[in-house]
């Protein structure tokens, strides 16, 4: 009997124990639950979603730029850029195959470099393509094959308006043009928004938006895309038949200074930066490159001669016998003796011994003095990246020759731009404007005042002569006529300098001038450089291209004809 009590005593006691363990085990679980809700929860929380709420950024596009018509010139378009982890996708050789084969990638390669990043976790095997592309890469649900959201830069004219907007780098960075200098105005500023993914780094559910992206601003420039195309049409066919080392045309309006056209030869595809071994086609050479302006610039001598109150328009100068002695080197007219010609026969004709004798009475003052204040020797501040402001003598002491070869466009440089510029100081009735590359550029608050640098009645001699130098009633050439406008300019020809100094059979071929002339809607500048073959003046090379160009202006901008003889009233009629 007592055994029997001492064995169930015993027994009570290890089922005690045993209630007492699981009881001590409930509470510890229970205390465990309490401290995990109460004591550690917010931090256990904030790891579970650390572990499944991703941060995601949102890109931003970048601003449109179009024309002074609101057409499209660069837009930006959605794409997709494939990544892969490297650490997950070494994983597995065949995945990478798989990919590669996706992508039109070669295997090997892909692979290799896979493997040579294992110990990464982010690495692009290709960026922007299209987004249907993209989707089917991650259908194959491949691990550690992810793709992101980007944008590409988009230019409908393609190599039209290539040297003008310039283009953007894959990171959509602007490198050159327009897309360079206004790139803090163009670029867009990432947002960031929460979102669930899986283990795949898919996209479950979008959170919340902690900030939005704020796209870029868009540019509208005073390009008119019109007019632009024509230029750069009728440039290149120039440009190609003439077998030229290079070619640029600008277009001003001659009221407010607004660029309507800048184009140049060689160009480029935008889209297609990789094939280019010239990377010279790269230049916007209308404002980076510097040329010597020749005969184009015995305009702004004749300004000079008109101010100086020694010469007028009929006042006489003996170019004979064709050659003047300046020092020991001497000025000639291309083998001509113009003999007794008048200031304006001096421009229609193209003298230099005239212009020479100009500039030897008035001096070098007088001279550079007009010079500058039409803006040479000075950046023109259009704002495009690599321009340049030319070069305008200023010697200590001044020697005849370099006077006198100043005078018709030697010993100084300038680029297409600068001369357009200062060619509408002219057209503008003496009046200076800032050349601006934006619609209303000059007349949006910006407090740019036109300002007068040369005295209404000196220019209106000077338009007079201009006039007379493209009528061939008057003696001078028709090269550049627009039919039903009247127009004003000055043709050029210079030697092109060569590691020998001047090159007998290298020249440049320009034209400058304006339409219609009695009142200036637009100034248009052509500069062929080094033309092959058996023409080279400007009048046979230059000439033509600005003909063509401003008559498709004038009919683009519905200019109204200003120069209708009889003969053609009678013939419009009969039609």
């Amino acid at each position: 009997m007592s055994e029997s009590v001492s064995r169930f005593n015993m027994t009570g006691w290890r089922l005690w124990l045993v209630c007492l363990a699981l009881l001590l085990a409930a509470a510890a679980l229970l205390w465990k639950l309490v401290t995990l809700v109460w004591v550690d929860g917010e931090f256990l929380q904030n790891q579970g979603d650390a572990r499944t709420i991703r941060t995601e950024p949102i890109v931003a596009h970048r601003g449109m730029i179009v024309d002074r018509n609101g057409e499209p010139l660069a837009i930006s378009t959605p794409v997709e850029s494939i990544w892969v982890n490297p650490r997950e996708l070494a994983k597995n050789e065949s995945d990478i195959r798989a990919l590669a084969t996706s992508l039109q990638l070669n295997p090997d390669s892909l692979t290799e470099s896979v493997l040579a990043n294992a110990e990464r976790e982010f690495m692009y095997v290709q960026r922007r393509i299209p987004p249907d592309q993209a989707q089917a890469v991650m259908a194959l649900g491949l691990d550690g094959v992810y793709s992101r959201q980007e944008f590409q830069r988009y230019y409908p004219q393609g190599e039209v308006t290539a040297h003008v907007l310039g283009f953007s780098n894959i990171d959509d960075i602007g490198q050159e043009g327009l897309e360079l200098a206004f790139d803090d105005w163009l670029k867009g500023v990432p947002g960031r928004q929460q979102v669930i993914k899986d283990r795949r780094g898919r996209i479950i559910r979008e959170l919340n938006t902690v900030e939005p992206a704020q796209p870029g601003k868009a540019l509208e420039l005073s390009i008119d895309f019109r007019i632009q195309n024509l230029a750069y049409k009728e440039l290149k066919a120039e440009y190609i038949y003439r077998r030229a080392r290079s070619a640029s045309a600008v277009i001003l309006d001659a009221r407010n200074g607004e660029i309507l056209a800048m184009v140049n030869q060689p160009s480029f595809n935008p889209h297609n930066r990789a094939s280019i071994t010239d990377f010279g086609a790269l230049r916007n050479r209308a404002v980076t490159d510097l040329f010597e302006p020749g005969s184009t610039l015995k305009s702004f001598t004749a300004v000079a001669a008109i101010e100086s109150g020694l010469y007028s328009r009929d006042t006489m100068i003996n170019t004979s016998p064709g050659r003047l002695r300046v020092g020991r080197d001497w000025v000639e007219d291309r083998g001509y003796n113009y003999g007794e010609i008048s200031l304006e026969e001096m421009l229609v004709k193209s003298s230099n011994v005239g212009s020479a004798k100009i500039a030897l009475a008035v001096g070098h003052e007088k001279l550079r003095d007009v010079l500058l204040r039409v803006g040479f020797g000075e950046s023109p501040a259009s704002g495009f990246p690599g321009e340049r402001g030319g070069v305008m003598p200023n010697h200590r002491i001044w020697h005849d020759i370099e006077l006198a070869t100043l005078s018709f466009g030697y010993g100084m440089s300038t680029s297409a731009l600068q001369l357009a510029q200062a060619y509408a100081v002219i057209a503008n009735d003496g009046m200076r404007t800032p050349v601006t590359i934006l619609k209303d550029g000059n007349n949006n608050g910006s407090g740019v005042v036109p300002q007068r640098v040369i005295a209404e009645d000196v220019v209106h001699e000077v338009k007079s002569m201009l006039k007379a130098v493209v009528d061939p009633e008057l003696g001078g050439s028709d090269s550049a006529s627009v039919p039903f406008y009247s127009i004003a300019g000055k043709t050029g020809t210079a030697r092109v300098v060569g590691a020998g100094g001047y090159q007998a059979n290298l020249h440049n071929s320009m034209f400058a001038g304006f339409i219609p002339a009695d009142d200036p809607r637009i100034v248009v500048v052509i500069i062929i450089n080094e033309p092959q073959g058996g023409e080279h003046y400007g009048s046979q090379v230059a000439a033509p291209v600005f003909a063509r160009i401003a008559s498709g202006a004038m009919r683009i901008l519905e200019v109204t004809p200003d120069r209708l003889d009889s003969s053609r009233i009678m013939t419009l009629t009969a039609r």
